[in-house]
């Protein structure tokens, strides 16, 4: 926990601390951490079920699976959750509990403040493009890369002999006979009909695919191997951008319902601590501690 006043001293407070060092007894801080926002980004909804003592502390926080979660509105506009059967969590019975038991982060309400949207929302169309792309190739490699096609005829030829030639043609010449030599007589001919990876242009439409999907989600797309790569080497810039376009949201959201939910008293708050994040590179740090001479004295520089 952290000050929100005076110098920013880190404190521990006994009603805090415990809960936000161990949330529960089946997760670590960083299983949970990651759990809340992976739920967030997934399905657009983090519900965290509060656990209190006899104090009315709270010393659990449980994240519940957002598909089994349901935000009411009674008549007078008070909000309830409406939660089902969760061995882990919640019990083995339906519980409706008010909202000041909940902690609900969400994200994108575009249709109702209490309905959040995933990010895939948006990148749907292009996830499915992209997936089907994968399905294309893993097909067209499985076929030893040899596209399907049209086997003609000069002349008219029966349903039967039609069927006989198809399924003789499927049998040898496709899937792992794909590649193989045919001899065809009475003029048969063979056709290309599939286009072919270079001609559908692949690579750049699952490129584009998953640019798409990195807007979305605001990750820089050089993060995961696309994208142009930034023409600059400096390790903080690069953080720093990462924290602002991508991260910023996500953990400032999770610090105000947190001060929210647990009831933080006035002048204390929780907050990430982001140092390991913007960790400047060796030489930056060397040239900020050479232009810093006179400001910090060489303890502080060390």
């Amino acid at each position: 926990l952290r000050s929100l006043v005076g110098s920013e001293m880190c404190i521990r407070d006994r009603a805090y601390s415990p809960v936000l060092r161990k949330p529960n007894n089946y997760q670590t801080r960083i299983q949970f951490w990651e759990n809340w926002i992976l739920s967030k980004l997934s399905n657009g909804n983090t519900y965290v079920l509060k656990v209190r003592d006899n104090r009315g502390v709270v010393v659990q926080m449980h994240i519940l699976d957002p598909m089994r979660v349901k935000p009411l509105i009674a008549d007078d506009g008070s909000v309830f959750y409406e939660v089902q059967p969760d061995n882990l969590a919640a019990g083995k019975e339906a519980i409706t509990v008010p909202a000041r038991e909940i902690i609900h982060d969400r994200f994108n309400t575009l249709f109702h403040p209490l309905v959040g949207l995933s990010p895939i929302y948006a990148n749907g169309l292009a996830a499915t493009q992209g997936l089907n792309i994968q399905n294309n190739s893993a097909a067209f490699f499985g076929n030893a890369s040899m596209p399907g096609g049209i086997l003609s005829a000069p002349g008219a030829i029966s349903d039967d002999t039609a069927q006989r030639l198809k399924t003789y043609w499927e049998a040898n010449y496709s899937g792992r006979g794909a590649g193989k030599i045919a001899v065809l007589g009475d003029n048969l001919k063979f056709e290309r009909l599939a286009v072919t990876a270079v001609d559908a242009q692949m690579i750049d439409q699952l490129k584009w695919t998953a640019e798409v999907v990195c807007s979305t989600f605001h990750v820089p797309p050089y993060k995961i191997g696309i994208g142009q790569q930034p023409t600059y080497n400096n390790i903080q810039a690069l953080n720093v951008e990462y924290y602002s376009q991508c991260l910023q949201s996500l953990i400032e959201d999770v610090e105000l319902c947190l001060d929210e939910g647990l009831g933080m008293a006035e002048g204390i708050g929780t907050e990430f601590d982001l140092d390991g994040l913007l960790r400047m590179d060796s030489v930056t740090q060397m040239e900020v501690m050479d232009k810093a001479k006179g400001i910090f004295s060489p303890n502080e520089m060390r």
